[in-house]
């Protein structure tokens, strides 16, 4: 009976602003004591994790760049079709009709 009044008592402790406060504050006392009895075993989480999120980081940016250099590849390459084709209509519009010569008689 005592151990379902606990798990009550926890129960309205944790939907209390105050309880939720008093329970993390108790998760951080344990963590902070484990990793004072453990500290090679946090340590080496905090080497493994860490070089994950530079790697992480590392390619993010990475591949940010790629992404900015090939929109302004894209960018001078429109630009250049588009100077291509106003070119091309303006010489088009000035070159006199050609004559088709297939359909000429010998």
């Amino acid at each position: 009976m005592s151990s379902q009044q606990q798990e009550r008592e926890k129960d309205v402790q944790s939907t209390n602003p105050h309880g939720l406060r008093e329970m993390v504050e108790e998760q951080y006392k344990k963590i902070r004591e484990n990793a004072e009895t453990y500290p090679y075993v946090w340590a080496s989480y905090i080497v493994v994790y860490g070089g994950f999120a530079l790697w992480t980081t590392y390619r993010w940016r990475k591949l940010r760049k790629t992404e900015d250099r090939v929109r302004a590849l894209q960018e001078r390459l429109r630009k250049l079709v588009d100077s291509q084709d106003s070119a091309t209509s303006s010489t088009l519009e000035k070159a006199p009709p050609s004559i088709d010569k297939s359909k000429c008689p010998k």
